[in-house]
Formats: structure tokens, C-alpha cells, sequence
């Protein structure tokens, strides 16, 4: 889920000793991209060891990921705080702030469901709850801070609606999702009820304010038609917000009853059904926009789209339409649903494979590192 580097922000090419001047948060993005096929692969209806033994595997690549991109951002802001503050001003790049708190999370999320075999269960508990927390406090700060600086503070002449206005309020709903999984290392009472709620209303926020924002982009592409070929994947933006509300609308409607038992038992099974309504009207949606977006990158590969980093946004994504789908599939018990989330996994992994191998190519080459 990243842009390329708008050119009146491009630099030529940099000596070696320049490398974090680039080190923009959508690169986070790999981080991202990377958590999801790890996270997606624990929670497939279908498990066996081999697919164990590579989900361990892709989210140790995660964690790591993250510590050395969060590391050459952090020398990004150190070492060119000139260039990190032109970027941070950037109406586009700005929007990719919400990429690092979805880092966390999704990370974090690996660390539950698949830390142990890593770090022991303690440990791996631990890490998710302060990964969980530490994402979602940054991810509602951006929710905020990236509107209210476009509201106040952007040139607003010529100011079209992108894909890349839901990274900043996607978090929210990542926290949701996952959420329902630190559920139930919570302990009972208030404190797992407050959890719940907590998780509720951050589906509510970012869904609301996502829904608003993909109107705006719809209505963008029809009126202004498809960005730049480069930034073309972008489209693809919009299926998070689709895969990963019907993630967490049925994990939380699935976890409502640790919460709600007894005389309040009824809340749960409300919850429950609300998950599995949203999630089949919802999932009608998604399907016109995976058609959508699918048409829209073949259209743009067709001008010679070239790789660039916005190919993660091929990744995380359809990785929330799996995870969407898994969780639908359980909570209905369809087989068939479980069987799209498996088909979908398999397109998943090939383009994560594809988009991977070429951003290490990238980097090693220093075409990635040093944008034209």
C-alpha cells in the first residue's frame, strides 16, 4: 500500500551514505503485507504442518521487517529530518503515516497466534498486548491528526480523492480485529467487557469515516478516472477496509459471548448474527470492488505499469479478504466460504511472493532506496 514518490519531492540518485533519506512510513507497507500471509495462514479452515512451519516462518520475517525498517525510519527522521518533515507535509505521502500503527498490529497479531512456537506463551502474549496497544493508540492518533492537517493546513486547489486517504483511517479497524484476539487473555468482568466496547467503537470509526472516504474515491474515479499507471494498485486500498470489517464484525460477534452470558446471553447471539449479516452484505460489496480493482490493474499493465512499492498494495488487502472470509466461513459454518478463503490465500501468497522478490531486488540494487 504505497505511492511512489511524488516528483516534486524526487531527488536524483543518492551516495550509499544516503539511504535512510527515503525511508518513507509507506514502506511499512512490506511490514504489513508481510504479518498478513502469516496471520491469514494460522486462521485458514484448512491446517497442516508444512503451512504451520511457513506461517512461523513468514511472521518471524514480519518481526523482523519491522524492527530494521522501523529502525532506518527512525534514522530517516535522525539523519534528514529536513526531508522526513517535507514528506510528513506531503498531502500524499502523509496519508501513509497509518501505515506503521497497521504494522504493529498485524505483527502483534502474528506474535498471538503464532509466537509461541517462537518465544513460549507468555512471552509471545505479552509482545501481542504491547504491540496491540502501542499500534492502537498511534493508529487512532492518525485517524485524527492526518484529517484535521489536511483540513487545516493542505493546499486545497486541485485536491482529488485517493485510495491512499483510507490508509490513515483504516487502523482503527485493525484494532478491532485484532482485538478480538487479545480478548481472551483478558481477564473476565470489566475489564474484557470494556475491551469489547472499546473494539466496537473503533469498528464504528473507521468504518464510518472509510465508507465516507471510499464515496469520495469512487466517485474520484469516475469523474477523474484511474491515477497515474505507477499508482494504479492503489485501488486495491479500498478491500482492506471491506476484508478487514468483516474480519472483525464476526470475530467479535463470535468472542461477545466470553462477554455477555446469562440473562445478557442474547446481546451475544445479536452480535453474533450482526457479524454474520454484515459480512454476507458486506462481502457482496467487496466482490464488485475485487472485480473492480482487478480490471483496473490489468487496464493499467496493459500502459506498462512498472514495479514500484505501491505493489504492496496488492498484498494486505486481499490478505483482509481472506482473513474476512475465514472468519465469515466459521461463523456460518459454509464450506464454500471457507473454500474462497483457501483460493484466496493461494493468490495471496503468489502475489506476496512476486511483490517480495522484487523489493529485495529493489534495495539490493538501490532503485528502491533511491527514487528517481
Amino acid at each position: 500500500m504505497t505511492v511512489t514518490v511524488p516528483s516534486a519531492i524526487s531527488t536524483e540518485h543518492l551516495p550509499h551514505r544516503r539511504n535512510f533519506e527515503h525511508i518513507t512510513p509507506n514502506w511499512f507497507a512490506a511490514v504489513m503485507g508481510t504479518g498478513i500471509v502469516a496471520t491469514a495462514a494460522a486462521t485458514l479452515p484448512v491446517q497442516f504442518l508444512a503451512l504451520h512451519i511457513f506461517a512461523v516462518t513468514v511472521w518471524v520475517c514480519a518481526a523482523a521487517a519491522l524492527v530494521v525498517i522501523g529502525g532506518a525510519f527512525a534514522l530517516h527522521w535522525i539523519g534528514h529530518r529536513d526531508r522526513a518533515v517535507e514528506y510528513a507535509r506531503h498531502p500524499v505521502m502523509v496519508q501513509f503515516y497509518g501505515a506503521p500503527p497497521m504494522a504493529l498490529l498485524t505483527v502483534g497479531a502474528g506474535a498471538g497466534l503464532l509466537g509461541a512456537d517462537v518465544l513460549g506463551p507468555t512471552a509471545s502474549t505479552a509482545l501481542f498486548a504491547l504491540l496491540w496497544i502501542t499500534g492502537t493508540l498511534a493508529g487512532l492518533f492518525t485517524s485524527v491528526a492526518v484529517p484535521y492537517r489536511m483540513i487545516t493546513t493542505s493546499d486545497h486547489r486541485d485536491v482529488a480523492a485517493l485510495p491512499a486517504w483510507l490508509m490513515p483511517v483504516v487502523p482503527p479497524m485493525v484494532s478491532a480485529s485484532t482485538g478480538a484476539l487479545l480478548l481472551p487473555h483478558v481477564p473476565e468482568g470489566q475489564w474484557r467487557l470494556a475491551l469489547l466496547c472499546a473494539c466496537y467503537a473503533m469498528f464504528g470509526l473507521s468504518l464510518i469515516v472509510g465508507m465516507l472516504t471510499m464515496t469520495l474515491i469512487y466517485g474520484r474515479l469516475l469523474h477523474g478516472g484511474l491515477p497515474p499507471v505507477d499508482a494504479a494498485p492503489t485501488v486495491w486500498i479500498t478491500l482492506g477496509l471491506i476484508g478487514q470489517s468483516i474480519t472483525a464484525a464476526n470475530l467479535l460477534g463470535t468472542d461477545a459471548s466470553m462477554v455477555f452470558t446469562g440473562s445478557q446471553a442474547s446481546i451475544a447471539v445479536g452480535l453474533h448474527v450482526f457479524g454474520i449479516g454484515y459480512g454476507l452484505i458486506m462481502g457482496g460489496f467487496g466482490a464488485l470492488m475485487f472485480a473492480l480493482a482487478a480490471a483496473l490493474t490489468v487496464y493499467a499493465a496493459r500502459r506498462n505499469m512498472g514495479f514500484s512499492l505501491t505493489w504492496w498494495s496488492f498484498t494486505f488487502p486481499l490478505g483482509t479478504c481472506v482473513t474476512g472470509a475465514t472468519a465469515l466461513g466459521n461463523a456460518l459454518d459454509f464450506g464454500a466460504v471457507h473454500a474462497l478463503a483457501v483460493l484466496l490465500y493461494v493468490v495471496l501468497v503468489a502475489a506476496w511472493f512476486i511483490v517480495a522478490t522484487r523489493t529485495v531486488r529493489g534495495v539490493l540494487r538501490g532503485t528502491s532506496l533511491h527514487p528517481n
